[in-house]
């Protein structure tokens, strides 16, 4: 499934040009000071949706029933565990598994996204040697800068 992108001004002031482009295609509408968003016809959205939890949850049974076997799946999907120690990937795979079985069960994959995010920076951070070992080492104050909130507040 392809997706076409627009400005969120356009919605408002070329709708005409918005909503045929959901024909064939979601629609991203960029805005500047918040997250964008995602327009989708409801057979669509609905289809992902059921898809989605339908694979979550087989992945789910997987898991209970040969655990083993969803963390070999795991890390053949996410070459970036390999750059994690041992046991940071035998964590990594466990929490990811966890909190993809828990929003099979309840339709919310937030966590898991966030996780999946967060234990791919923490593999990147491994793969470069020197910024692990500095990152290990505890930090002297003279390395901190201050830094100005934005809007000038305290």
């Amino acid at each position: 499934m392809s997706s076409k992108t627009f400005p969120f001004s356009d919605l408002i002031r070329k709708q005409t040009s918005v909503f045929p482009a959901l024909d064939d295609a979601d629609v991203i509408l960029e805005r500047r000071d918040a997250e964008n968003l995602v327009l989708s016809r409801s057979e669509r959205f609905e289809a992902k949706e059921t898809a989605i939890r339908l694979l979550a949850r087989t992945i789910a049974i997987i898991a209970k029933t040969n655990r083993s076997l969803a963390e070999e799946v795991f890390s053949e999907e996410l070459p970036w565990l390999k750059w994690l120690p041992d046991t940071g990937r035998t964590e990594a795979v466990n929490e990811l598994l966890d909190h993809l079985i828990a929003g099979a069960d309840t339709g919310l994959f937030t966590p898991f996204a966030r996780d999946l995010v967060a234990w791919r920076h923490t593999a990147e951070i491994y793969a470069q040697p020197e910024l692990a070992r500095r990152l290990a080492d505890p930090f002297e104050p003279s390395e901190f800068t201050e830094v100005a909130r934005p809007g000038g507040a305290e």
